[in-house]
């Protein structure tokens, strides 16, 4: 195959591919391949030839709505766009059959769009219905019937379809309507509201004001944006479909190393790994050092329990991430590059080996890339499992063939990294932001986000929450509105007692504080940091002294062991917490938990041992009654004490609003596991 010019780049841009007029795109990420996905793919490449559809089947990564996977996206002529989740193979056939042959949407099984309307722009062909309130039962049948009644009297029965949606993206809003395909959606509808809304906006093209949901969606996708649309398998519908390398091209043709960085710092973006840092900066630095050879590094050693983010970019979007490396190392003025991958994830480490020879054999790396004279190819390493290989030095030394442990720093990798060598070290979520700064100017990154924590950011929101998902908000959105307004709230109607960001090394943050925007500043005043975008709900019959001795058992058990501080005093801390969860505890017990965090915050060698204890201080900061209950009384009185969760904010600290009552369930909720 010949490799690709500057002119082919040009001409893809000029004229982007459309769509084929039908399609299924069906998602096949692990999580969805756990699900069935695979299966479902083939049954329903079974269902279009059976029924001799002309429609094409598209595989793509996901968008992140693990709650309902399987999911797979639909376009047939004449109906709205729509995806659908929990979608067994058993239901190709009717899926193909009602969808393509009838023009019908399945019941129970559509998600529905979160770019809702506020206009009726064409005529009504379907209305969507969910009852999202909190309390127990469900009126979605009833409104479903009592819409169809009202159809048929009008004569509209034949013309347009009700249709009982799995989940609506909006939740405590009692019975949610959605006419497509326009997308207005109409909540607290109540019986009378149906022939009102039937006869104003189905019949006479006139929006309700007083029911219209005019919230915006919460999620802005700017790493996530091709995931779930394009192919990751293929580099010809990356080209096509995602202004796949016009990135790169104009850094190379139209762009300086140096004024690449300087819109990087345009757009102040900090690693998404967790520690915050200036990219623009790491890049200068790297680049400022006199060596014969420099190192671009992406880290996708994701290993925080429950956190899947890096994964589905990787598994999703790999022709993006790859582009954003190629950018880095252009800017700082490296030839090669390593993706250093857990090895637990095979699909992200087949699909990002795939991405790369597909590049290589289109001339996309190697010698003289574009007939720019810019040379650069990357190779995959793989990580076997070790969560302190997350660790930048305990990295370099893993890909270097050696063991996996941390060297003290200064010199920092950006001076002396890998063989030695000039490295820049970023994350996957980083690297993937990176073409879009560039084809859409470092302003208009800048533009989302607080003052300063810039842009969106990544989280897995997973525990004790409805609809747990891959979720894309701006810096600066609240953890209340994370979790009720994108994610459902808590699972099975109870109360939220709190959330733990940032994996093993964060905190948690009570419920009283759950109005706290998101940023690099204000978790860190809470006890807790961002992380590389884990979060984690619990609920009132979660212990926190248990959550805490989870985390620390962690880090304990994946501490390399270099240093004193992390090996000697995790291993103690655990034993104390250990003692005080089996109701042998005593008072003084809470003095020297103290005492050990302080020490190795203070004298750990890195990252994992200096913060094992945010989840131990965070505990026992915000929930500090439940360490006295086992203390006083035992586990099982301690558990009636945590059953009442958060106590309100100590003075000094932003006050917040009583949590929200627990949800409702979603069809596709699935129970958690503590």
């Amino acid at each position: 195959m010949n490799p690709l010019t500057r002119q082919d780049l040009a001409q893809f841009a000029a004229k982007p591919v459309a769509d084929p007029a039908e399609w299924i795109r069906v998602q096949l990420d692990t999580g969805g391949i756990a699900a069935g996905a695979e299966a479902l793919h083939g049954a329903l490449v079974q269902a279009r030839d059976a029924h001799r559809g002309g429609f094409t089947i598209f595989r793509t990564g996901s968008v992140g709505y693990s709650f309902a996977d399987p999911v797979v996206e639909v376009q047939a002529k004449g109906l709205p766009r729509v995806t659908y989740g929990g979608l067994k193979p058993e239901l190709a056939g009717d899926l193909v059959a009602e969808h393509f042959g009838a023009h019908r949407l399945l019941q129970d099984h559509v998600i529905a769009t979160r770019q809702r309307g506020l206009a009726l722009t064409g005529a009504v062909t379907h209305i969507l219905v969910c009852d999202t309130s909190a309390a127990g039962g469900s009126k979605t049948e009833f409104f479903q019937f009592s819409f169809q009644e009202e159809l048929k009297r009008r004569g509209l029965a034949e013309k347009v379809q009700v249709v009982r949606a799995g989940d609506m993206g909006i939740y405590d809003e009692g019975a949610v309507v959605q006419l497509l395909p326009s997308a207005v959606t109409y909540t607290n509808v109540l019986a009378p509201d149906v022939a009102r809304i039937v006869a104003d906006s189905v019949v006479g093209g006139k929006v309700l004001d007083d029911l219209l949901f005019r919230t915006p969606d919460k999620q802005v996708r700017i790493v996530l944006r091709h995931c779930g649309v394009v192919d990751p398998d293929s580099l010809d519908d990356y080209l096509r479909r995602a202004d796949g390398y016009q990135a790169i091209a104009k850094a190379l043709f139209t762009l300086t190393p140096e004024q690449v960085i300087a819109e990087m710092k345009t757009s102040a973006l900090r690693g998404r790994g967790g520690a915050g840092f200036p990219t623009w900066m790491k890049w200068q630095l790297t680049r400022a050092q006199p060596a014969p050879q420099r190192y671009v590094i992406c880290n996708g050693d994701e290993g925080d329990p429950g956190a899947f983010m890096d994964r589905s970019v990787l598994e999703s979007d790999p022709h993006t991430v790859l582009e954003g490396m190629m950018i880095a190392a252009y800017a700082m003025g490296a030839t090669k590059g390593y993706f250093y991958i857990r090895a637990e994830y095979p699909k992200a480490v087949e699909r990002v080996q795939r991405a790369i020879e597909q590049a290589r054999e289109r001339g996309l790396l190697g010698k003289n890339i574009l007939g720019s004279g810019f040379t650069f190819d990357a190779k995959v390493r793989l990580g076997a499992g070790a969560f302190v290989c997350g660790e930048e030095t305990a990295l370099i030394a893993s890909i270097e063939g050696r063991r996996g442990s941390p060297s003290p720093r200064p010199p920092y990798p950006s001076v002396r990294g890998l063989w030695g060598m000039p490295t820049a070290i970023n994350n996957v979520e980083t690297l993937a932001i990176v073409p879009a700064i560039l084809l859409r100017g470092g302003a208009w990154f800048a533009g989302h986000g607080t003052d300063t924590s810039k842009g969106t950011k990544v989280f897995a929101v997973t525990g004790k929450v409805r609809n747990a998902q891959l979720v894309e908000v701006p810096m600066g959105t609240t953890l209340r509105e994370i979790v009720f307004e994108v994610c459902g709230g808590v699972l099975a109607g109870k109360e939220i007692k709190a959330v733990q960001t940032g994996g093993p090394s964060g905190g948690v943050i009570p419920a009283p504080l759950l109005d706290t925007p998101v940023s690099y500043e204000t978790l860190q005043q809470l006890g807790s940091i961002m992380g590389s975008g884990g979060m984690l709900v619990m609920d009132t019959t979660d212990s926190m002294v248990e959550v805490a001795k989870f985390y620390l058992r962690f880090c304990v058990d994946e501490s390399c062991g270099k240093c004193a501080p992390c090996r000697i005093g995790g291993y103690q801390l655990l034993q104390v917490l250990d003692k005080i969860s089996r109701g042998r505890g005593a008072a003084s017990d809470l003095a020297l938990i103290r005492r050990i965090c302080h020490a190795m915050q203070k004298a750990s060698l890195c990252g994992l041992g200096q913060t094992a204890p945010n989840p131990v201080l965070s505990t026992l900061r915000y929930f500090g009654e439940e360490y006295q209950a086992f203390i006083e009384g035992g586990p099982s009185y301690a558990r009636k004490v945590g059953k009442a969760g958060a106590p309100p904010p100590r003075t000094g600290e932003p006050a917040a609003a009583a949590a929200p009552a627990g949800k409702s369930r979603s069809p596709f909720a699935k129970e958690a596991t503590p």
